[in-house]
């Protein structure tokens, strides 16, 4: 993958991180409402079930934007 390509990726995991983190910010304070607009309505396990999938969301979006940013810095 090229040096773009990676920068993509880490863009991606970027706004994956962001989304998902002020989703489960967003949550503590509104237990009752739809999330990432009703997305993870399927989700099993109620506020508690969708709490954890978003912070697994959150760390795979960092763990994404990571791994890219070291990528594309040892293609440098």
């Amino acid at each position: 993958m090229s040096k773009g390509g990676y920068s993509a990726v880490q863009i991606a995991g970027m706004v994956i991180t962001v989304v998902s983190a002020q989703a489960a910010i967003r949550s503590f304070f509104d237990h009752d409402a739809r999330q990432l607009w009703g997305a993870l309505d399927w989700i099993p396990g109620g506020w508690g079930g969708q709490l954890a999938a978003l912070v697994v969301l959150t760390l795979a979006g960092m763990v994404l934007a990571g791994w890219a940013h070291d990528r594309a810095k040892a293609k440098s």
